[in-house]
């Protein structure tokens, strides 16, 4: 719109002052526009600004980065260094992360025992059901007792469960709380070891909730998983566990001595998800110790390109 000029002497004055007035509003359109391109364009693909009172997240500093390489550096040379240590030939495989959809674990076939599914029994299996190229470690009984053992387990971080008979472990539970310390699952193996199938369905009852007992007590948790002595059992058996709060009841398909090995399966071949058994044993019982014993297992596992890792993540 134009500007109206009044042609007498107050109009003079009207004239310096819109004069003032259309110079600051010019000096104020420059700064605008300064301001406006001292700022890059933004893309319109660009992420919108954050609102007020809020930070945009920004990633970790470059040395972040390093210092978690640097970690992850520093993890597989002392494991490597643990292989060298403990004289095993290759460096142990690292197991895959737990699976985020547990795995429905049933029991085996031909493991089974009247009213199996209809009163829910605990399953007896001796694989899992996994595509993971992994086998659980499982130890029996708790005779001997090898600090060397924890020590070669803890440096190489393996992971294995621990099936614990109360008569073999009373005069040392603080070995088996070191263990637990370390991660390792404590669980059920009955009060005395005995043939199950032979004993009253009461008898059975004694022998596996009052393991429970021993361990709720010695270790701070009553444990859902139990093995059965000799894998052996009975429909008492099953229904005995479950009374004492157990949930499954693994076996095994492969067992592992100080020298040799013995397999279920005809073929003699390792599998997925394969669940093997071994014993805390020393040279009173065999021709080595247990630190020759996981030798043996871990050279011939990670030999047949398996990686060692827990069994309770998949139950």
């Amino acid at each position: 719109m134009g500007v109206v000029v009044q042609n007498d002497k107050k109009s003079a004055y009207r004239k310096s002052g819109v004069r003032a007035a259309l110079a600051v509003l010019a000096g104020l359109a420059v700064a605008a526009l300064a301001s406006g391109c001292s700022q890059p364009e933004r893309r319109t693909d660009a992420p919108a600004p954050p609102a007020q009172g809020q930070q945009r997240l920004q990633a970790p500093p470059a040395r972040a980065l390093d210092s978690y390489a640097t970690r992850l550096r520093a993890s597989a040379e002392a494991r490597a260094a643990a292989a060298r240590r403990w004289g095993l030939e290759q460096v142990p495989l690292t197991p895959p992360a737990p699976p985020a959809v547990k795995p429905r674990i049933t029991a085996r076939a031909g493991f089974e025992v009247n009213h199996q599914e209809d009163w829910n029994l605990p399953p007896v299996f001796t694989t899992v059901p996994t595509d993971d190229k992994v086998v659980f470690l499982t130890i029996d009984d708790g005779a001997d007792k090898d600090p060397a053992f924890l020590r070669m387990m803890s440096e190489l971080k393996i992971p294995y469960t621990a099936f614990l008979s109360n008569y073999l472990i009373k005069d040392d539970y603080g070995y088996f709380r070191k263990m637990q310390a370390n991660g390792v699952t404590l669980n059920n193996h009955t009060l005395h070891h005995p043939y199950l199938p032979g004993l009253s369905y009461d008898e059975q009852r004694r022998e596996i909730c009052g393991m429970q007992d021993i361990m709720r007590k010695q270790f701070g948790k009553r444990p859902t998983v139990m093995r059965f002595p000799y894998g052996n059992y009975n429909q008492d058996s099953l229904v005995a566990a479950k009374s004492c709060g157990i949930k499954y009841a693994p076996i095994w398909n492969e067992e592992v001595f100080v020298d040799h090995w013995e397999f279920r399966e005809d073929d003699k071949r390792m599998r997925r998800g394969d669940i093997v058994l071994t014993h805390f044993r020393g040279r009173d019982e065999w021709n080595g110790t247990m630190v020759d014993d996981m030798r043996r297992f871990l050279n011939y596992v990670t030999a047949k390109g398996f990686a060692v890792a827990r069994l309770e993540d998949y139950l």
